[in-house]
């Protein structure tokens, strides 16, 4: 009787321990702005956007709208926990999350997302047409990026005192193929893309106008890690430690380019500078080893390849990007 029941124990463990193996976690689908406010009461699940979120969303008005939260807009995701970072995986399969308003000008580490944690992934996803204003560690998707951040946008205005990024105020973690337009204003270390980047970024650009008093890049403001095959055009405005592409660092840059003509910056703490038109040649790419092919139009994309360029009408742009 007791071999019976040892078996049947025995037999039960391994089908259960076959049913992690055959039945994954649960991909968690997030539709409306109450879905994806719900992702702070599991910060390591897998999370799908389904769909675009916007003003006209539901849960928008309570959440994430100038009138939300007496005026604060959207609380970036953060846990209650000892860890309060997102360690889960955030796939928005190409879609955005648009209007997002933000005022917390007393709070740090400010974004969408407050801190993505060292097994936080974030992945194919723009933040578009956000406003975000905070006071250190400021990104319109994160303030801080301890993880992984691949295939991400903003077209965003962001504004704080220090660490202040387009898409992440400090980058400690990866950030491979993203890209950055709109405006980022803030007192110290303020980057087009990245505020400071002790980790690593590839593949990214930014076009963003960036001013400051301090510490002021058109991709990263202070870099201290590593900065390969990426872009910036945007105007550069500040009194000191200011570059085109890098405002301050001794982090290693490589293959990297600025536009000297867009950014009004002659110099830059790594990177080489190029006219608007060597900027648009893919000579200057494809000389540098980027992964970079010519196509018809900007309409039109070579997947083949994670650089496309109209030769001669447009900078660089990632094949995957909208």
């Amino acid at each position: 009787m007791k071999r019976l029941v040892v078996f049947l124990l025995m037999v039960a463990l391994s089908a259960s321990m076959a049913g992690c193996f055959l039945f994954p976690p649960r991909k968690l689908e997030i539709r409306t702005w109450h879905d994806l406010n719900a992702v702070r009461n599991n910060l390591r699940g897998h999370y799908l956007l389904m769909n675009n979120l916007d003003s006209t969303t539901p849960g928008y008005d309570e959440l994430a709208s100038p009138t939300a939260n007496e005026g604060k807009g959207w609380h970036p995701i953060v846990g209650a926990d000892s860890d309060r970072s997102f360690r889960g995986i955030f796939d928005g399969q190409g879609y955005e999350i648009r209007d997002l308003f933000i005022n917390l000008p007393r709070t740090g580490y400010v974004g969408l997302f407050s801190i993505v944690g060292k097994a936080g992934r974030i992945e194919d996803t723009g933040v578009v047409n956000a406003v975000v204003t905070s006071t250190a560690y400021v990104g319109s998707l994160a303030g801080l990026n301890k993880g992984t951040v691949n295939n991400c946008y903003s077209s965003s205005n962001v504004t704080g005192d220090q660490w202040v990024g387009g898409l992440v105020g400090q980058n400690d973690g990866a950030m491979t193929n993203c890209y950055s337009t709109g405006s980022v204003t803030t007192n110290s270390s303020g980057g087009g893309l990245v505020g400071g980047n002790p980790g690593t970024v590839n593949n990214s650009y930014a076009t963003s106008n960036v001013t400051a008093q301090v510490g002021v890049g058109g991709l990263i403001a202070v870099n201290s890690g590593t900065v390969s095959n990426s872009y910036s055009t945007g105007r550069v405005t500040g009194n000191s430690y200011t570059g085109g592409l890098v405002g301050y660092g001794e982090g290693a840059v490589n293959n990297c380019f600025w536009d000297i003509e867009t950014s009004g910056q002659a110099t830059s703490a790594g990177g080489t500078s190029k006219t608007t038109a060597q900027m648009k040649d893919i000579a200057t790419f494809s000389g540098a080893g980027w992964n970079i092919m010519t196509v018809a139009n900007p309409g039109t994309r070579n997947p083949f390849y994670i650089w496309n360029i109209v030769n001669g009408v447009t900078y660089p742009f990632l094949s995957w990007q909208p």
